[in-house]
């Protein structure tokens, strides 16, 4: 007995009750470095001091305060539990050919497997004496390693099921050679006000009562990089009865600690971004206007898509929850977005961090980096290349520094890449040198600077237009043309004619023209033609072309209709059974007036309606079912004064308005997507779309 019994009663609401409760859990071992008997006012030194040591730990290393945040924000409040990627997801691999390979058969856009398995980390870090968190830059393990000593202060309350009193070191406080983990670890205890506080330290460590967290390897000076690990590793030997969870950027490490085991974090998946959300916007004025709410379902949406790409790792959620919280928005132009993103990698979160940048660093400057990493982005993805081998990267970054007079000659370029890798993230190494980007949109970002910057428009028009894996690069290119995108659009509409090369092609646009032209309805000519081109075509070709219809219907007429009409009416009439719904979706189309005089409905909904008594049952013969189809089609081409000639395509007809209608689809997205647009030349360009020989 040591006399504490009161005072840990008196205590019960207090900060300081968890470390008390550690130091009892010990049966007073540790209470004994001050004595078989304590006074009094050893005993409330002891109190105190326990109780200043949460409370200082709290205000250290318990607020978030980020990009320029206002105001810090209690970690507690925002924290959203960490996934680690099990051991047998973190795959090697052999080369950057299968790396390409699984990359593909993903079908995604995310570098990563989300269909691995993951394991929370609080469980992880429960099962672990040693444990080494990787991940990228902003992906959280500073904040994980902050909240686990959270965790443990809290003692039987908290998620960390070890009696530990946590200390929390960062690494790159070790600028010198001197270094001195238990010394650092004293001066926790002696700040707070702890008697005798290196017997203390010493009772503690030698009874494995501390959780100490090792935070950010990678931030160590390299000059004492070596001996800080050496340090390390001694001093986990010699205490090794205490928990230790220490935290590296994945480029960085080199498999250094013999006792840890490697976990990566994962990714936030859908559920971890939403929680994150409703946290950040967790005020009383948020709650109720509901703003995590909004926040998400605006992310959700496609034209936010690529907001939310930059949404998996905290850091670009934080800066993401900024922008939000500024505007109630997102910006229109993703290119806008992604340069912010971009320059927080490059400058604000390494500044924030303060790493001390290396002398590589010395004359390469923001914008030279990132013109050099540009021309990496475009070199691969115009060679349909996601992954690079080291050597290729550094013989890039040595041919541009020789290339550039004004770029400093004297760096290697191992070093460079080793520090844009290490420190940055913007290049990530996924196999033993083996290099992608850290975002497929990251690539794509720079890659449509590359072409701004070097004057490759037109070169993008020509050859990409209608590969739809260029597609966000054209949203981008649009995005980054400061001087407006007049001639990207001009270009575009240019190419776009090449695709209607046959009289059966040019007959039906014609016809779209000629139906359309004079008609009631309140919408633009073009969005009119589109419709009409979505019509004819649907019964022809059915689900092959609806999706592609669709699109260019989405275009103008999104308020007449629903995309999922013009759909249905394809599945309607390529199948009897669903035969009513053709009279709701043509009485329908009536009312829009988008058609003109020239096409009677009246005559047409009565024909459509004498053939209700005809629909034949799945028990007719196959003969009599393809009979009233073939019937049926042919009422609806008369109808819309159409010709079984017009809308019968070959297969290479149907692909060039496939991609005839992408095209102007895509045409009509960046001009969405542009900084700016000249109000003449975009009502030049919407006036022929659709239109034959139109420039």
């Amino acid at each position: 007995m040591t006399g504490f019994e009161p005072l840990l009663a008196a205590a019960v609401s207090g900060v300081a009750v968890p470390v008390f409760q550690s130091l009892w859990g010990s049966g007073g071992k540790l209470l004994g470095v001050f004595g078989k008997t304590l006074d009094e006012n050893t005993k409330q030194l002891i109190f105190d001091a326990s109780k200043k040591y949460g409370q200082n730990y709290a205000g250290r290393h318990g607020i978030l305060k980020v990009l320029g945040m206002r105001e810090p924000v209690k970690l507690e409040s925002v924290y959203t539990a960490v996934q680690f990627l099990n051991d047998d997801a973190i795959r090697s691999f052999t080369s950057i050919e299968q790396l390409e390979e699984v990359y593909r058969q993903g079908k995604g856009r995310k570098f990563d497997s989300q269909d691995c398995q993951k394991q929370p980390g609080i469980e992880v870090a429960n099962k672990k004496q040693y444990l080494m968190v990787l991940g990228g830059p902003g992906a959280g393990k500073s904040t994980f390693l902050r909240k686990m000593g959270m965790e443990a202060l809290k003692g039987e309350k908290g998620g960390f099921k070890h009696n530990c009193i946590p200390v929390f070191i960062e690494l790159k406080r070790f600028a010198s050679s001197d270094i001195d983990i238990e010394k650092f670890i004293i001066e926790e205890f002696r700040i707070c006000g702890f008697p005798d506080p290196d017997k203390f330290t010493a009772k503690a460590l030698e009874q494995g009562k501390l959780l100490i967290l090792l935070d950010g390897l990678d931030e160590v000076p390299s000059q004492n990089l070596n001996e800080t690990i050496s340090q390390i590793q001694n001093f986990v030997d010699t205490y090794h009865q205490n928990r230790f969870i220490a935290s590296c950027r994945t480029a960085a490490y080199r498999n250094n600690f013999r006792r840890f085991s490697d976990v990566a974090m994962a990714d936030f998946d859908d559920s971890q971004i939403q929680q994150f959300i409703n946290n950040w916007f967790h005020g009383e004025d948020d709650q109720q206007a509901k703003t995590g709410e909004k926040c998400w379902e605006l992310l959700q949406k496609p034209e936010n898509k690529a907001a939310k790409e930059l949404a998996h790792t905290p850091l670009l959620l934080t800066f993401l929850c900024l922008v939000y919280d500024r505007s109630q928005n997102f910006p229109n132009n993703r290119s806008v977005l992604y340069k912010k993103a971009l320059r927080i990698l490059l400058e604000e979160w390494a500044s924030e961090k303060r790493i001390l940048r290396d002398e590589i660093y010395q004359g390469l400057h923001t914008e030279l980096e990132e013109l050099l990493l540009s021309e990496v982005a475009y070199t691969g993805f115009a060679s349909n290349r996601l992954f690079f081998s080291q050597s290729e990267i550094v013989d890039q970054i040595k041919t541009f520094l020789a290339g550039n007079l004004n770029a400093p000659q004297h760096l290697n370029g191992e070093a460079v890449l080793n520090a844009i890798a290490i420190q940055q993230g913007i290049l990530v190494e996924r196999a033993r040198d083996v290099f992608s980007f850290s975002h497929l949109t990251l690539q794509e970002y720079l890659t449509a600077q590359y072409i701004d910057d070097h004057g490759l428009v037109e070169k993008l028009v020509t050859e990409h237009l209608i590969d739809k894996r260029w597609k966000e690069v054209f949203l981008l290119v649009a995005g980054v043309m400061r001087g407006g995108a007049d001639d990207l659009l001009l270009l575009m509409e240019k190419e776009v004619q090449k695709y209607i090369n046959t009289p059966k092609l040019q007959a039906l646009l014609n016809w779209a023209e000629e139906i359309t032209v004079g008609s009631q309805g309140d919408y633009k000519p073009v969005g009119k033609r589109a419709v009409a081109i979505a019509n004819a075509n649907a019964n022809a070709n059915a689900n092959a072309l609806a999706n592609a219809l669709a699109n260019a219907y989405a275009a103008y007429a999104a308020n007449a209709l629903a995309n999922a009409k013009v759909y249905a009416l394809a599945n309607a009439l390529a199948n009897a059974k669903v035969y009513a719904y053709a009279i709701d979706y043509i009485s329908s189309i009536e009312k829009l007036q988008i058609f003109n005089q020239k096409l009677n409905f009246t005559v047409l909904l009565t024909q459509l309606e004498a053939l209700k008594a005809k629909i034949p049952d799945d028990k007719q013969p196959e003969e009599v079912r393809q009979a009233f189809a073939k019937t049926l089609r042919e009422t609806l081409l008369n109808g819309f004064n159409l010709t079984p000639e017009m809308v019968d395509l070959s297969g290479e007809e149907t692909k060039a308005l496939d991609n005839y209608l992408y095209a102007n689809f895509l045409i009509i997205q960046c001009k969405e997507a542009a900084v700016r647009v000249s109000p003449t030349t975009w009502e030049a360009i919407e006036t022929r779309m659709f239109l034959v020989g139109s420039n």
